[in-house]
């Protein structure tokens, strides 16, 4: 496993903290003279306020003290909001040297949230955090593309260690288990997967390989169906099969080119499988890999022929 080399996170106390209308000189604009400091605008009746606010804690105490959060109920602050013509919230603004420098207004996705908080970070000269787990991210995959699944598995958790949100990293775990033939616990963590990054592409192509990998436990001798397709074209289960065998084996290219003659001969066949086989597949693989890119091209040029 790799030594991510990532230092401890600060304390939350030391990194977020509620302000007043009297504290908010010396919390926020000379505070932000040496950290850059994010203020989220905020009031306890407002519902999206209640999912915002806590992502946002989530990302700047996984930044590690590279900045700070300063929260700012408006029903008790109203010159403060007035005077920064908040107009909703939740509204959220970072400043640095004393200035507001970025913001945003509403709920967002996390991977947004982390996004504005490396903007930030990057804007005061700060290394942002995402980028040392994004090379980390990297390199557990490359583990797993060379075989040492156990290795990925423990990196990738070291991610989530720092970032438990890190859709890229759960993937990423839920893959290297699929990779060492433990589907059960795969299948556990994509159950257990946070909310807020379970309809994360990164977790869809895992939930997609999952599913592949179920069938490919249950995959029939590629030689015996290719033979049974060969002895008649039309029998559609004998092809279908062959085509879960190929992809079973690592033969994607093969799988797509059976599924797509399939949905040619017959695209309702049991109720669409040969579709639906095929979007599971292109969701498995890379959206910029030839066989999806290929396969979708064909499959559009026959849906709309």
């Amino acid at each position: 496993m790799m030594d991510l080399n990532l230092t401890a996170a600060a304390p939350a106390a030391d990194l977020i903290k509620d302000t007043s209308e009297a504290t908010f000189m010396a919390d926020v604009v000379e505070a932000s003279q040496n950290t850059p400091v994010i203020v989220d605008f905020w009031a306890p009746w407002c519902g999206p306020c209640k999912t915002l606010g806590p992502q946002l804690e989530a990302a700047v105490v996984a930044a590690k003290g590279a900045v700070k959060m300063v929260k700012v109920n408006v029903d008790e602050a109203q010159n403060i909001a007035g005077q920064l013509q908040i107009q909703s919230i939740p509204t959220v603004y970072a400043f640095w040297k004393g200035q507001p420098v970025d913001g945003f207004q509403g709920a967002v996705p996390q991977s947004e949230i982390t996004a504005f908080v490396d903007r930030v970070i990057k804007a005061a000269g700060g290394d942002a955090p995402s980028d040392t787990l994004n090379d980390a991210v990297e390199a557990a995959e490359e583990m797993l593309t060379e075989g040492q699944a156990e290795d990925a598995a423990q990196t990738f958790a070291a991610i989530l260690g720092e970032d438990p949100m890190h859709a890229g990293a759960y993937g990423g775990m839920v893959r290297a288990h699929i990779a060492m033939g433990d589907l059960d616990q795969a299948e556990g963590l994509l159950n257990g997967a946070p909310i807020e990054i379970s309809k994360a592409p990164e977790l869809e192509a895992a939930h997609a390989q999952l599913a592949l990998a179920r069938q490919a436990a249950d995959a029939g001798p590629v030689t015996e169906l290719t033979a049974a397709v060969e002895a008649d074209e039309n029998d559609h289960q004998a092809r279908f099969d062959l085509a879960q065998a190929l992809y079973a084996h690592g033969d994607a290219e093969g799988a797509v080119a059976h599924l797509l003659e399939l949905f040619k001969r017959d695209r309702e066949w049991n109720d669409g499988a040969a579709k639906t086989q095929l979007f599971t597949i292109f969701d498995a693989l890379k959206a910029n890999d030839p066989v999806v890119l290929n396969g979708r091209r064909k499959l559009s040029s026959m849906i709309f022929a």
